[in-house]
């Protein structure tokens, strides 16, 4: 469909299931162009997208030169959006219309607000502060160094790390959703949607979900996801009544090592200024390899 307010030459449509290896090639283009790295996987969208409470044809828009894809937005839910331009397609507008596109798509779905991640210094952060968006809070990717590991830390007497069984998949999903919901301003995430980005991503994998038990009763739980040569932990919590005893060090250890064990090289996670955890992983030898902030607007 054309748009009057997007530049000449260009037009915009929905998005489809198809549209996910464009999409990932956008982002990664962009990534490289201001990390000197890609740390998004194709994955990430699939999965993202196939969440039974996302409808991803009214919830995301792409940007076409011809028949080639320059930018896409969508609105994820609640508060949450994302958007990318090709660097290559860069200061045309396309960046701002997207812009706002996200936050009809955002309004349309009843949110008051929404925001996104860029890296910090970026063009992106640059614009979206142009345009009013306000930092909500900052993240920071980190990683193990090639050849250390985390130093290991003895779990308590009666406590095992292992990968989690099919049956304690909702416990997992419990603990994590408690502890992030302490600190996330967010409706707890179904248990239907914890299983289509973690247990049905593609590429996952049984041993990927690790989980410290006590008795036999999940006290701790771990995500892993692999890329290419990276085993990066999306998820980490521990119940609340567990913590101080050095559960969530346990777990990392025998997460990075898991990966490496199945072919990682690197060991990498991300935390944000939120949940006030960047000095525990800083003191276990991980170092900051790329620091974001989350831009958001009133709607």
């Amino acid at each position: 469909m054309a748009d009057p307010d997007l530049p000449a030459g260009l037009t915009a449509r929905p998005l489809t299931p198809a549209d996910a290896p464009a999409v990932y090639g956008l982002m990664a283009a962009q990534e490289l162009a201001d990390l000197g790295e890609v740390v998004i996987e194709e994955a990430d969208i699939v999965a993202d997208w196939q969440r039974p409470s996302f409808d991803l044809a009214t919830s995301a828009v792409g940007v076409l030169e011809s028949d080639r894809m320059v930018g896409y937005a969508e609105a994820s839910g609640a508060d949450r959006g994302d958007a990318a331009v090709h660097p290559g397609a860069r200061g045309r507008g396309i960046g701002t219309w997207l812009a706002h596109r996200m936050q009809d798509l955002a309004r349309a779905q009843g949110a008051t607000v929404v925001g996104m991640p860029v890296p910090q210094g970026s063009p992106g952060d640059r614009l979206l502060a142009e345009l009013g968006y306000h930092v909500r809070w900052t993240s920071w990717v980190l990683q193990l160094p090639e050849g250390r590991t985390v130093p290991e830390r003895p779990l308590p007497a009666g406590y095992a790390v292992r990968a989690a069984r099919a049956e304690e998949h909702r416990a997992c999903w419990t603990v994590l959703e408690d502890a992030f919901l302490e600190w996330s301003e967010r409706d707890r995430q179904s248990f239907e949607d914890f299983t289509a980005t973690v247990l049905e991503r593609p590429g996952y994998e049984p041993w990927q979900l690790r989980v410290v038990t006590d008795d036999g009763e999940v006290v701790a739980a771990a995500v892993l996801t692999m890329g290419e040569g990276t085993g990066y932990v999306a998820r980490l919590a521990t119940r609340r009544d567990r913590r101080g005893r050095g559960l969530a060090q346990a777990l990392l250890v025998d997460a990075f090592a898991e990966a490496r064990a199945h072919g990682a090289v690197r060991s990498e996670l991300s935390t944000d200024s939120r949940t006030g955890a960047l000095g525990l992983y800083e003191k276990v030898g991980m170092q900051v390899t790329s620091t974001w902030v989350n831009r958001a607007i009133a709607l």
